[in-house]
């Protein structure tokens, strides 16, 4: 019984992780006005939890500067600045036999975190944007995607580094140093 509820709650936890919920707007409690945040004030808010706004299944990763995604998207992106020392060890590293899946999802703060960011790597690598595939998923961590199930997916954002079509690494949530060196190290781990 006791490994049951640890079950149970372990699977709540799982299945909500990555999950929040953000304010349309917040109230000045002295004039009863609605302000918005001033990073947000020009566009319009946008509730990530909400399903409409969730990217599924294949995407293309111009949808991320839609006006939805666009506030987060761009300036995660712009903002990111990568470690040179790193990055100039990256662009050693040749392209030819890579591709990349990005499993994401739009509702969730780690990916809204990450996936800018990784852009920011890739744009500065010069990594094709066609050996790149977005993967939406919903709150559950599923897709509408043939064989999604074997990708394995229990946390986003996942980045699936694959090397000559076998996968050579992953990055999950969050890098265990920063973006671009453990994509070195994945990439020099067998060198």
């Amino acid at each position: 019984m006791k490994r049951l509820l640890s079950f149970l709650v372990l699977s709540g936890f799982l299945l909500n992780a990555c999950r929040t919920i953000t304010p349309v707007a917040q109230t000045n409690p002295e004039s009863n006005n609605p302000k918005l945040p001033a990073a947000e004030s020009m566009q319009p808010s946008v509730n990530y939890s909400e399903q409409s706004s969730w990217l599924l299944g294949y995407f293309n990763p111009a949808m991320l500067t839609g006006s939805a995604h666009s506030a987060w998207y761009i300036k995660g992106k712009d903002d990111y600045q990568p470690n040179s020392e790193s990055l100039n060890k990256l662009l050693d590293i040749s392209k030819d036999q890579l591709t990349i899946k990005i499993v994401m999802g739009t509702w969730c703060p780690d990916s809204r975190r990450e996936v800018p960011r990784f852009m920011r790597v890739m744009d500065i690598w010069q990594f094709p944007y066609a050996k790149i595939t977005f993967i939406g998923v919903d709150n559950a961590k599923l897709s509408p995607v043939g064989e999604y199930d074997k990708l394995d997916i229990q946390r986003v954002p996942t980045f699936i580094i694959y090397k000559n079509n076998i996968e050579a690494g992953r990055i999950i949530e969050n890098p265990l140093t920063s973006l671009e060196q453990d994509i070195v190290n994945i990439l020099t781990r067998n060198e």
